[in-house]
């Protein structure tokens, strides 16, 4: 009833979805992610194969090759996840998925594996782009990057 009286969070972080180095994007080799054509974010080098979720929300699509996820975030923000560069190439090789599309999940839960050493014999690159691909519906959505992190760790700032 006195909701009103609440102030609205104006404020959305997304945490990292994997152990690594947060990176500009403009770092990302690909044009489509470092010149921002899908949206604004940031991009992480993993060290390790384990991919989490960034925020509380829904799963919107998981790619059958399991090299990319989306999930839109209970604030509206539709987030991809995009591991390594051009490695729809590998078909699944090397991935193993662990949500479905439609499956809620809550911040720190396990989306994907991926071998990154398997994934880096085969010649590709395993930057990953975590990107707000809904980015013009926010004020602003900043990269938070030059820093190592953990899964968890805030690696996207929105303002709404």
């Amino acid at each position: 009833m006195f909701n009103f009286f609440k102030k609205k969070e104006n404020k959305i972080t997304l945490g990292s979805p994997a152990k690594g180095r947060a990176v500009a994007l403009k770092e990302v080799s690909d044009p489509t992610f470092a010149e921002e054509m899908l949206g604004k974010g940031v991009a992480v080098i993993p060290s390790e194969g384990k991919i989490y979720a960034p925020a509380d929300g829904e799963v919107g699509m998981v790619f059958d090759t399991l090299h990319a996820v989306s999930i839109t975030t209970d604030t509206g923000a539709e987030v991809l996840i995009h591991v390594g560069l051009d490695t729809v190439k590998l078909k699944g090789d090397g991935f193993t998925g662990h949500v479905k599309a439609g499956e809620r999940v809550k911040k720190g839960d396990l989306l994907l594996e991926v071998d990154l050493d398997k994934v880096k014999a085969a010649g590709y690159d395993i930057i990953t782009p975590v990107l707000v691909c809904n980015t013009d519906d926010f004020a602003s959505v900043e990269g938070l990057y030059g820093k190592d992190v953990v899964p968890g760790d805030d690696v996207i700032a929105i303002e709404k």
